[in-house]
């Protein structure tokens, strides 16, 4: 019996072992930026998310700002908040479009373009809009003025899910 629980032991002791270089070697897998987008949206379940990429260069995203600029001041007391995930390599490309583009939402710099990658983002600017329970439910490829309607309805029907 003794022998039977000093082995079972050993192989916990063992599980818990690999457990933890899973978890650490997953820890380590993750970029900075995919850190802080998981730690942002953590922060803000409970509310809806506008989730935008973007580049320097994209000429739709010169339009989105504004429009995204006025849905956070609107909608920012009824649980509802912009992030934007910039994927330009050179940082200071990102600063000069952002001094002509002021953006009043959170910035995360994703130059390797790991959080694209992990949504799969085809083309600039896309967004995507979450849900209170931190699920996927709009993607947009584009920015076009002419669905700004829709865009907002869209995120005020989210809103108004208890």
């Amino acid at each position: 019996m003794l022998k039977i629980l000093s082995k079972l032991i050993n192989v916990s002791a063992l599980l818990a072992l690999l457990l933890s270089v899973l978890l650490v070697n997953n820890a380590q897998a993750m970029s900075i930026p995919e850190t802080q987008l998981q730690q942002t949206l953590a922060k803000y379940r409970g509310k809806v998310v506008y989730l935008d990429f973007w580049a320097s260069w994209c000429g739709p995203c010169r339009k989105s700002f504004p429009w995204m600029n006025e849905m956070q001041q609107k909608y920012r007391d009824q649980s509802f908040v912009v992030i934007s995930v910039n994927l330009d390599a050179d940082k200071a490309l990102a600063k000069e479009f952002l001094l002509e583009n002021p953006a009043n939402f959170l910035v995360i710099y994703d130059p390797k373009g790991d959080i694209a990658q992990q949504f799969n983002i085809q083309g600039m600017p896309s967004s995507l809009l979450i849900d209170k329970q931190g699920e996927i439910q709009q993607a947009h490829t584009g920015f076009f003025t002419n669905k700004v309607k829709l865009y907002e309805a869209q995120l005020i029907a989210l809103l108004a899910i208890k």
